[in-house]
C-alpha cells in the first residue's frame, strides 16, 4: 500500500500561511506600512484602487534594498530584524515575523522598485503566485515602492468572501490611522481612486490626534505623561464632555504598535468613574513604552493582542496615570450652574405666563411683600391673608400648556369635562389574546408603564417597546414605502473625522430611505437639507454622528445588511429612553402602537417588551 503523507509545495504552504496574515486588503497594508516605518522612511504614501482589491501601492523614501536582499524579502521566514533567538524577546521593530511578503506574494501579484542610497541604479522585481517572473535592474528613487494587484487573484474563494469595497475601505483606513497615529513624525498619505483622503503632515502627536479625528477635539485633549523606572505612559485622553455612548476613538500603543486590551480598557474606564455615565466611552490615545522583555508580542498572526508579563502593575500605572491627568487640569465632578435641560421642560418653566395671570399675581399682598420698599420684614395680620394660600401660585392651570416633547410624538386626540380620556376602542391582540382595558395605566420609575387587561395586567418597559414600534415603522419604511422627510429651514453644515466620513458617504443611500437628505458639501463636510419627520429640530447633527458610531460598532452574532443595521441603529436611538416621564395620553398611545406591532412582545435583538400577569397567576401568589 503506498504512502500517503506527502510535503506540501511551496506555493500551496505560501498560500496556507498567508490566510493567517493576509485576510482582507488591510491585512496587506499593515504590513507594508509597516515595513516602511522599519525602513527608517520619513514619507510614506499609500494609494488603493477599488479598496486595494485592484492595486495597493506602498511608497516609501526609506534606505531601500540591495539586489540580494530585495529577492531575499519575498522568501518564508526571511527578515533583517531576527538573528537568534534572544531577539525575539528584544522586539523593537514593527514586522519581524519573516511572513508578511511571502504571504503576499503567494495571493497576489507584485511588483517592487527598490534602491538604497549608495547604489546608482535600483532592483525591479514582478513575483506571481510566489514565483519571480522577472528580476532586472532599474532607475528608482532612494526608497521602494511596492504594488500589490489583484488580490486573491489565484483563490477566487477567499476573494468572494471579500465584503463590498466601502466596507474594505473602512478597513484600510483603519488600519492606516492605527500606524499614523504611532508615528505622527512621519508624513502619511491616503489615496483612493485618485481621490486624496488623507495628507497628514509630520508634527507632534497632538497635532495628529486633531488632523485624524477631528477639530473637535483641539482644545478638549487632556496630557498624559507618566515617567517611572517600570514604563513610561504617555498620549491623550478627551476631556469628560467628549465620552460618548459607544466605543469611538479609543487607542492603545505599547512600544509604538496597536494594540487592543479590554483589560488596558477598563484601567481608562475606572479612571473616568463617577465623571462620564455608566454607558459613556472616553476618547483616549496612550502610548506606553517598556522593556520588550516585559511583554510578548508574538501571541497572534496579527501582533494586535500581545500579553505582558505583569499584567497588574500596567493595569495600575495606567489607572493612576489618567486619573493624576484628569486632577492636574482641575478636571472632577463639580457642581454645574449652567441651566440643565431638564429644568426647562419643566412645568413652571415651560408654561406662558399670560397677562390675567400677571395681573392677578401683581395685586397680591404676596408679591408686594417681596416688591416694595421696606416691606421684605411686613407679616398681614390679617386671617385673609394671601400667605395662608403662597401654594395656589404655584398652582396648574389649563391656559397655554406648552406640549414637551413626548406630547409632540404622541398626540391627544380628544379631551372632555378637563378629565383627559383618550378615543381608542380596547385594543386586543390576535396572536397573544391580550385585551387591554380602557382605564388608566400607571407609570414606575419613569421606566415602566402599568396597564390592566382582561386578565390581569402587563408592565411594558416604555424604551423597549418604543423601539419595536419605531422598527417596525422604519423597516416599513427602507424594505417598502418611502418615508416624509421633514425639510430644515435653515440646513445644517457639519464636518467630520475622515473615517466618519468616509462611512457616512457609503449609508447615504440608506439614510435616505428612512427620511435623511444629506449632501456632500466638501472635503468631510456635509449639508443636512431634511430628516425624518420624527428627529426633533435642532439635534439633526447628534442624531447622525449617534447613528454613526453605533453603526460602527454594531454587534451581532448574525450578518446584517447595511439598511437593517441602520434601521436597528435609529429604532435604538430615537426610542423614549428610561427615565422620561409619560402622560397619560401617551402611555395609552404607546401601548396601543405596540400592539398594531407584528410582534409586539420582543424588540428586534429579541429582548421582551412587556411582561404579562395573569389574575390566576395572582393569586396563587395570595395563596387563593
Amino acid at each position: 500500500m503506498a504512502d500517503i503523507i506527502q510535503l506540501l509545495t511551496d506555493n500551496i504552504a505560501n498560500q496556507i500561511a498567508a490566510g493567517e496574515v493576509i485576510q482582507r486588503p488591510a491585512s496587506a497594508v499593515k504590513e507594508l506600512l509597516e515595513n516602511a516605518v522599519d525602513a527608517g522612511a520619513t514619507e510614506i504614501k499609500l494609494i488603493v484602487n477599488d479598496a486595494g482589491k485592484a492595486l495597493l501601492q506602498v511608497i516609501d523614501n526609506g534606505k531601500g534594498m540591495s539586489e540580494t536582499d530585495a529577492r531575499m524579502a519575498f522568501e518564508r521566514h526571511a527578515t533583517s530584524k531576527i538573528r537568534d533567538i534572544e531577539d525575539l524577546f528584544r522586539i523593537k521593530t514593527m514586522g519581524f515575523r519573516g511572513e508578511a511578503l511571502a504571504s503576499i506574494a503567494a495571493v497576489a501579484q507584485v511588483e517592487m522598485k527598490t534602491r538604497r542610497a549608495e547604489d546608482e541604479l535600483g532592483t525591479y522585481i514582478e513575483i506571481e503566485n510566489s514565483v519571480v517572473k522577472k528580476q532586472e535592474p532599474c532607475s528608482a528613487a532612494t526608497g521602494t515602492n511596492i504594488c500589490m494587484k489583484n488580490l486573491f487573484f489565484n483563490v477566487p474563494a477567499r476573494r468572494n468572501f471579500l465584503k463590498s469595497n466601502a466596507a474594505e475601505m473602512r478597513h484600510i483606513v483603519d488600519e492606516f490611522i492605527r500606524v499614523a497615529m504611532s508615528f505622527p513624525g512621519i508624513f502619511f498619505s491616503l489615496t483612493s481612486n485618485g481621490q486624496q483622503v488623507f495628507h497628514l503632515e509630520a508634527g507632534t502627536l497632538k497635532q495628529r490626534i486633531i488632523q485624524i479625528l477631528g477639530n473637535q477635539y483641539a482644545a478638549k485633549l487632556v496630557t498624559v505623561k507618566e515617567d517611572t523606572d517600570y514604563m513610561i505612559i504617555s498620549g491623550f485622553v478627551g476631556k469628560p464632555e467628549t465620552a460618548r455612548k459607544t466605543r469611538g476613538d479609543q487607542y492603545f500603543f505599547v512600544n509604538n504598535r496597536f494594540i487592543k486590551s479590554a483589560y488596558l480598557n477598563h484601567a481608562v474606564m475606572s479612571a473616568f468613574e463617577d465623571m462620564i455615565a455608566k454607558d459613556s466611552f472616553p476618547a483616549y490615545v496612550l502610548f506606553i513604552d517598556l522593556d520588550p522583555s516585559q511583554v510578548d508580542i508574538n501571541v497572534h498572526p496579527t501582533k494586535q493582542e500581545i500579553k505582558f508579563e505583569d499584567e497588574k502593575i500596567v493595569y495600575a500605572f495606567v489607572q493612576a496615570a489618567v486619573k493624576h491627568a484628569l486632577a492636574q487640569f482641575s478636571i472632577a465632578p463639580s457642581l454645574d450652574f449652567s441651566l440643565n435641560a431638564d429644568i426647562q421642560s419643566l412645568d413652571a418653566v415651560s408654561k406662558p405666563f399670560t397677562s390675567d395671570q400677571q395681573e392677578a399675581t401683581s395685586g397680591s399682598s404676596l408679591y408686594k411683600t417681596f416688591t416694595q420698599k421696606n416691606q421684605a420684614h411686613a407679616i398681614d395680620p390679617n386671617e385673609k391673608s394671601e400667605l395662608k394660600h403662597w401654594k395656589e401660585f404655584f398652582t396648574t392651570s389649563e391656559k397655554g400648556n406648552v406640549r414637551s416633547e413626548t406630547e409632540q410624538r404622541y398626540p391627544a386626540t380628544s379631551t372632555s369635562g378637563g378629565v383627559f380620556s383618550y378615543e381608542r376602542s380596547q385594543t386586543q391582540h390576535p396572536a397573544s389574546g391580550i385585551q387591554i382595558l380602557d382605564a388608566s395605566f400607571l407609570q414606575i420609575h419613569n421606566t415602566y408603564i402599568i396597564a390592566p387587561t382582561n386578565k390581569g395586567f402587563i408592565v411594558v418597559h416604555q424604551q423597549l417597546a418604543h423601539e419595536r414600534v419605531l422598527y417596525d415603522k422604519y423597516a416599513e419604511t427602507a424594505f417598502g414605502k418611502q418615508m416624509p422627510t421633514q425639510k430644515s429651514l435653515f440646513p445644517i453644515t457639519f464636518e467630520l473625522a475622515t473615517a466618519d466620513a468616509v462611512l457616512l458617504e457609503d449609508l447615504m443611500p440608506e439614510l435616505a430611505v428612512i427620511g435623511f437628505q444629506i449632501e456632500e458639501f466638501g472635503t468631510n463636510t456635509f449639508v443636512i437639507q431634511g430628516t425624518p419627520a420624527d428627529v426633533l429640530q435642532g439635534n439633526e447633527k447628534h442624531s447622525i454622528e449617534l447613528l454613526l458610531e453605533q453603526f460602527k460598532h454594531f454587534s451581532s452574532d448574525m450578518k446584517f445588511s447595511k439598511r437593517e443595521k441602520v434601521v436597528r441603529c435609529m429604532a435604538r436611538q430615537q426610542s423614549i429612553k428610561a427615565g422620561q416621564q409619560l402622560q397619560q395620553k401617551e402611555m395609552y398611545a404607546l401601548v396601543e402602537e405596540l400592539f398594531q406591532c407584528s410582534t409586539p412582545n420582543v424588540t428586534p435583538t429579541g429582548s421582551p417588551t412587556y411582561l404579562e400577569f395573569k389574575e390566576d397567576y395572582l393569586d396563587r401568589m395570595f395563596g387563593k
